[in-house]
């Protein structure tokens, strides 16, 4: 992972081939490069290969894939996750959010420390569970699909490493990823199935895509729904959770940025629970979660398979050539963002915005790919940090540093624990 960034910045963002073995994919780090890959002649450059494959078993032909299901899903979800829709919905997600991060007061009161990453999971888990299915799902089943979740999305490394190896074989992985596949199904089929028989017009995700129709007019599948609820439940859960696993760590080394942090939630939060009209007031908190997935974004590299030979940035590539687009690579280019490795939410600023190419940022992705949840997000995460930040003052128990660990999101390589001190009020 750092060596990718590090190789993107010694070729100054140029075109490199890497030399991985018998793998030997294209690194795509410059703005002008990543802008026509993504969205220029994105058309060419598919999610296709040896890294797509193995996640079609955990999430189908769905938001996530190409082609007619990927086409299908994008005309059905993309009202679905309009800025108006989700903030229609975010006085729910406000609600399970405070409920979440109350429940750690034993912590507080007993001194015992956290896991930083397993509670902020807990509580994005609750609250994009509550966007996707309302009241439809358990408090039991929810707890159930995270860990399910996170274990199939990091156990299929050696069919990513092999993918020539069939399926019909079972390699390190198959047991945990199946298993895990199985306990996802076992929750969300039954749900998906019900809200069907009931056809109900309530404003989660699930009811609303029960009713949505194809272009035939005809129901969508059980299956495509489920396809679409399992890519969008881990979008919407990794890029929030991996963020504010890194933040306290952030926190922890930029003291001035942790004071300015609490300032303004102390003033525009201060003792109440946490509410959607707080947001606009918590510019600041938008600063600091921006430059977090600037140096930590969720999908740090963005696998694409060439579909057709064609020469650009002075290299050609041929059909079938692997492309790796690193968002953690292109947030690093010295010659688009001063003092780079450098945490600093003032870049964020709104002055300092029109300077910036339109490609060296892009945590969500780009193009007819664009994420869906990025609305989702900036009304989550600040939510998130102002609620935790308004009940509690975060102490790392270990300073760190904290390095990131390449996965398939960009986690703390160990364990941020932190102990829940009260807060001292003037």
């Amino acid at each position: 992972m750092n060596g990718l960034a590090e190789i993107g910045m010694a070729s100054g963002g140029e075109i490199v081939r890497l030399d991985l073995g018998a793998f030997r994919p294209y690194l795509i780090s410059h703005p002008d490069h990543v802008q026509h890959v993504m969205k220029g002649n994105w058309s060419n450059y598919l999610r296709e290969g040896m890294f797509w494959k193995p996640l079609e078993r955990l999430l189908g032909h769905s938001i996530l894939s190409e082609g007619p299901g990927w086409e299908s899903s994008r005309k059905i979800l993309q009202p679905l996750f309009t800025a108006r829709y989700v903030t229609a919905l975010s006085e729910g997600l406000a609600d399970t959010i405070n409920e979440g991060f109350e429940a750690l007061r034993p912590y507080e009161q007993s001194g015992k420390p956290i896991d930083a990453g397993a509670e902020m999971a807990r509580v994005v888990n609750k609250a994009v569970v509550k966007v996707l299915f309302g009241s439809r799902i358990s408090d039991l089943d929810a707890d159930r699909v995270a860990p399910a979740y996170t274990t199939a999305a990091t156990s299929f490394g050696f069919r990513m490493l092999f993918p020539s190896a069939p399926y019909s074989i079972k390699v390190p992985g198959d047991r945990r990823f199946l298993a895990s596949i199985k306990t996802i199904d076992d929750v969300m089929l039954p749900v998906i199935e019900q809200a069907r028989r009931e056809q109900s017009e309530g404003k989660d995700i699930v009811s609303a895509l029960c009713q949505a129709r194809d272009e035939q007019g005809e129901e969508i599948s059980v299956q495509q729904i489920r396809d679409d609820l399992v890519s969008i439940y881990g979008a919407a859960s990794e890029t929030t959770g991996t963020a504010l696993t890194w933040l306290w760590p952030v926190l922890g080394e930029h003291p001035e940025v942790a004071a300015k942090l609490r300032e303004e939630i102390d003033r525009v939060v201060g003792r109440d629970p946490v509410h959607p009209s707080h947001l606009p007031d918590l510019k600041y908190t938008k600063m600091v979660l921006q430059e977090l997935l600037r140096l930590y974004p969720s999908g740090w590299i963005l696998p694409r398979m060439a579909m057709a030979t064609e020469e650009f940035g002075g290299v050609r590539i041929k059909a079938g050539s692997q492309v790796l687009i690193s968002p953690y690579a292109t947030h690093r280019l010295e010659e688009f963002w001063d003092r780079p490795l450098v945490f600093d939410p003032e870049r964020f600023a709104p002055e300092n915005q029109e300077r910036r190419h339109r490609w060296a940022y892009f945590p969500f992705g780009g193009g007819p790919h664009l994420c869906l949840g990025q609305h989702l997000f900036y009304i989550e995460a600040p939510l998130m940090v102002a609620a935790i930040l308004s009940r509690y003052q975060p102490v790392l128990v270990d300073p760190g540093p904290f390095k990131p660990l390449p996965a398939p999101s960009v986690r703390p390589a160990r364990k941020v624990e932190m102990a829940l001190l009260p807060i001292e009020r003037a």
